[in-house]
């Protein structure tokens, strides 16, 4: 029997977009944030060696358009769609949270470590829910981006705390994160083999990784290539699954 949506389900198509939209505004609202201000931490750490190269958060751009159009045409066209309908609560989690997560992460880096987790989690469940077989470049394509820059996002976010309180220096934060979010990625690609854009998002973000700490911090640079490689290999044997 075929399932009937409610008005009340049909809402939450309604929910994301608006949460989507708050999403996209907080930049343009919020004080600019380029990472957490060194002088929040006991141990003042100038450049976490787990964060990328400025280039890196380009992404953020196709991320937001992707996102928008995700929102717009699972409102305008799969409104009644239960396959559209799984994914929308915690999208509605994660971009909801996200939508204040720069106005927290100014101010307090241990909560934003906390939002940021829950935010990747949300979206990380929202892909594992997705239907990989319906409107693929517009119900799971957007999610799989934003779960998978999330992913090492929420990492980087810890690395950078776990460094600043002194529980690990500089190195061992970055290798134990490199570490973490290999164990995630792997785990959630081959959950989803036939979407790609999860493990390329994180492939993206560790490039980033290698491009900063080339010259300076050659370990982490080698640890994150090795992550680049493990990723490649994760997505060539899901595509055979």
């Amino acid at each position: 029997m075929a399932l009937r949506m409610t008005p009340m389900d049909r809402t939450r198509s309604l929910l994301l977009v608006a949460a989507t939209l708050a999403f996209g505004v907080a930049p343009f609202i919020t004080a600019p944030f380029d990472g957490y201000d060194p002088g929040m931490f006991p141990v003042r750490v100038e450049r976490p060696y787990i964060q990328p190269a400025g280039y890196a958060f380009a992404i953020w751009s196709l991320i937001y358009i992707w996102l928008f159009a995700h929102a717009l045409f699972g409102a305008w066209k799969r409104a009644e769609d239960p396959a559209w309908d799984r994914v929308r609560w915690p999208m509605i989690i994660s971009v909801g949270i996200g939508a204040v997560w720069l106005a927290i992460a100014g101010t307090s880096p241990i909560l934003a470590t906390i939002t940021i987790w829950i935010m990747a989690l949300a979206a990380i469940t929202a892909l594992l829910r997705a239907d990989t077989a319906v409107d693929r470049w517009m119900l799971s394509a957007p999610v799989a981006i934003l779960a998978g820059w999330l992913s090492a996002a929420a990492a980087v976010s810890l690395g950078v705390v776990l460094a600043g309180f002194g529980l690990l220096d500089n190195t061992a934060s970055a290798g134990a994160m490199l570490a973490l979010v290999l164990a995630i990625a792997v785990t959630v690609q081959m959950r989803v083999p036939r979407m790609p854009v999860y493990g390329l998002t994180v492939i993206w973000a560790l490039a980033g990784v290698v491009a900063i700490n080339a010259a300076d911090a050659v370990t982490v640079a080698v640890m994150a290539a090795s992550g680049i490689v493990v990723m490649a290999v994760t997505l060539w044997s899901a595509r055979k699954t």
